[in-house]
């Protein structure tokens, strides 16, 4: 009777720390999912797509499901209608010159081929912009490794304009910084093209986007003309620092409107 009693509470005790083990594994690896707003990184995230690419709609939808989930965390959604695809029967009307040319700047900067739906993350790393598993991978890699430089931003609306007051540390002759206008969310009837007859919807859209060279001046105020039917709860302004040279960005900040006075 003893020797059962004493096999039985070893096999307690196994049973036991073996259930320990199991629940602090799965804490370890719910924390790496599910990082917190406590977590220093930031991830910026940089899509290049278009209304004419039939590959796109899906990166899209990514880019709004991201930002619904992490919208408490450190997570900047940049998505850049590029031009080159209008020329195949449909005008993306939220396309510009200026964005195919930054995506053809990380072409050559990471010896990348130029598509969409291409998504870069914190200006270092690309992905097929659809590629689920591999762009949720590397957003939590970023927000538990990438240490975010400060950027403290201030915003005014006037009746014509929106007047964006900033200061940033990284002063430096390679950095430079970008300071976007966004739309949040909008969505378009496409009447031709690869996706004719389909309502597209669109997250995080990059109206303008001002840069300004850190190499001396660290604190200023740069201007946007108000866009028509603007509303402070669609609309929000994303800055970031980036290295001019190599890609890499190095802080990122946000402006909500709602709570700008």
């Amino acid at each position: 009777m003893i020797l059962k009693n004493t096999i039985a509470v070893g096999v307690f005790t196994l049973l036991l720390f073996a259930t320990f083990a199991f629940v602090q594994k799965g804490e370890k690896e719910r924390l790496k999912q599910y990082p917190t707003t406590e977590n220093k990184g930031f991830a910026v995230l940089e899509l290049f797509t278009s209304e004419g690419c039939s590959s796109c709609p899906p990166a899209d939808e990514l880019m709004g499901k991201i930002e619904k989930e992490y919208k408490n965390e450190n997570v900047y959604i940049l998505s850049y209608h590029v031009d080159y695809w209008n020329r195949l029967g449909w005008k993306d009307r939220f396309s510009s010159t200026e964005n195919s040319q930054r995506q053809q700047m990380y072409s050559r900067i990471l010896n990348s081929q130029v598509y969409t739906p291409q998504l870069i993350i914190n200006g270092k790393t690309e992905f097929v912009g659809s590629d689920e598993n591999a762009v949720t991978q590397a957003l939590q890699d970023a927000l538990f490794n990438a240490k975010n430089t400060n950027i403290d931003l201030s915003a005014k609306v006037t009746q014509n304009e929106i007047q964006v007051q900033y200061d940033v540390s990284a002063t430096d002759a390679k950095n430079i910084l970008l300071v976007s206008l966004v739309e949040k969310q909008s969505s378009t009837n496409v009447g031709k093209g690869e996706n004719e007859g389909r309502h597209l919807q669109h997250w995080q859209i990059v109206h303008k986007q001002n840069s300004i060279a850190l190499n001396k001046q660290a604190k200023g105020m740069t201007v946007f003309q108000l866009p028509k039917q603007f509303s402070t709860n669609k609309w929000e302004v994303i800055a970031f620092i980036q290295n001019s040279q190599t890609g890499r960005i190095l802080g990122s900040s946000k402006i909500n409107f709602n709570s700008v006075q």
